[in-house]
């Protein structure tokens, strides 16, 4: 194995429910290094969560990662004992949940549950442990930290509870951070505050960070790559210039010009028509075929293969392989 941070190879996992198995994840593959960003990007159902919570191995009780493996610094923690994986979960990989009013027991103080991560993933003890939670705090930029120690959450705004979730993540310095809808229940202004800080953090630690979003917006200046799934799959890849400017998927498309512009152009929003595929009956093609205005014969076939669009592009899509516009069909002359 090459020596990325973290390397997901082939992932496939499935929920074993009353009506059948739903697949959620078929084959995910990417890679991560120390200090990148990684977007996952895609509507719910896509299985961006649920790949998320299969690298911490964090699933419900009736799913489980059937196929593939997950490599952290060359080792497949997929077959680690569930011992190894609580030391993995917070030291080595830690995760900020979407709703920080439910991931925060409303009946515990910020302080108590802040220490008792500090206490359960460290050596530190006694007043260390409340010195290392100010200090924590202060780096997430919350105000008179000691006072907001002896609070509850109820006594926060939306935006300062996600800062005491990302300092609770960032209580034993991971190696990973892993953002699931980090921004979904705030404002605007407070979604900007929570990404800048981020990329402070990110910066000053060298952290490696998965951004799970729906939102391509929130991670157009923040991540270094950008995976877009549907139907459990990934249909496209690559630098953010490439996914905002060069799109080759038809799914992509459609998400790209959902998003609302600031330019004065009053042109009307176009949604992706039709409805998310049923992830207990997949079709026997691309996933996506069933709403894509562009699709073909083979779409309902087969399932495309990622292919090249230039070296730092990968889509998985039968109009590209059609038209030529992968690398290999620019090397073969054909335009």
């Amino acid at each position: 194995m090459s020596e990325h941070l973290l390397s997901v190879q082939n992932l496939h996992t499935s929920f074993f429910t009353d009506n059948g198995e739903v697949r959620a994840v078929n084959g995910v593959s990417f890679n991560l290094d120390k200090g990148k960003a990684l977007g996952i990007v895609g509507e719910s159902g896509s299985g961006k969560s649920v790949t998320a919570y299969s690298i911490m191995s964090i699933l419900a009780d009736t799913g489980k990662i059937v196929d593939g493996s997950v490599y952290f610094n060359g080792e497949d923690i997929t077959k680690w004992s569930e011992k190894q994986m609580r030391d993995f979960r917070g030291k080595r990989c830690s995760i900020i949940f979407q709703d920080p009013m439910t991931s925060l027991n409303p009946v515990f103080t910020i302080g108590h549950q802040l220490m008792e991560a500090i206490k359960l993933h460290t050596d530190k003890k006694g007043p260390e442990v409340k010195a290392r939670a100010i200090e924590l705090l202060s780096l997430v930029g919350i105000n008179d930290p000691e006072k907001r120690l002896k609070q509850y959450p109820f006594e926060h705004s939306g935006g300062m509870r996600q800062r005491v979730m990302i300092a609770m993540a960032l209580a034993c310095e991971p190696d990973i951070l892993i953002a699931d809808e980090p921004t979904t229940a705030l404002d605007v202004t407070i979604q900007a505050q929570i990404l800048e800080l981020m990329q402070k953090l990110q910066k000053q630690f060298g952290l490696a960070i998965i951004m799970v979003t729906h939102d391509l917006g929130v991670i157009a200046e923040m991540c270094d790559e950008i995976i877009v799934m549907y139907g459990g799959r990934v249909c496209e890849r690559g630098t953010a210039d490439e996914i905002f400017y060069n799109p080759h998927h038809e799914y992509t498309k459609g998400l790209l010009r959902s998003i609302p512009t600031l330019d004065g152009d009053r042109e009307r929003l176009i949604p992706i028509l039709g409805t998310p595929i049923n992830m207990l009956n997949l079709p026997k093609g691309c996933a996506f075929c069933p709403r894509c205005d562009e699709a073909m014969k083979i779409c309902l076939e087969e399932v495309p293969e990622e292919v090249f669009i230039n070296e730092n592009h990968k889509a998985a899509c039968w109009i590209n392989i059609r038209d030529g516009k992968t690398m290999e069909g620019k090397e073969n002359g054909d335009e």
